[in-house]
């Protein structure tokens, strides 16, 4: 379930070619997950690698993350009647 969320995820990335050629790339789902590389293909890895990064910060310290394409990696939390 974790591939097929980060493919998901990285099917949502916008990429810009940048003024000097270079690339950036940035999944707007995902905030604070931005990379740059000299080539496309440069910054499509190296955002591949900062999601994995972001991700398994997001999962240590419990935070929420983006529900991508109905995959909710979120964990359930049970409900305490008083």
């Amino acid at each position: 379930m974790l591939q097929e969320y980060l493919e998901n995820a990285m099917s949502k990335a916008v990429y810009e070619k940048l003024d000097d050629g270079s690339y950036s790339g940035k999944i707007p789902v995902c905030p604070g997950v931005i990379a740059f590389g000299k080539t496309l293909y440069e910054c499509q890895r190296e955002l591949c690698s900062v999601l994995e990064g972001w991700m398994i910060v997001k999962l240590r310290h419990a935070d929420q993350l983006p529900v991508i394409n109905g995959i909710d990696l979120n964990p359930k939390r049970e409900r305490i009647y008083a």
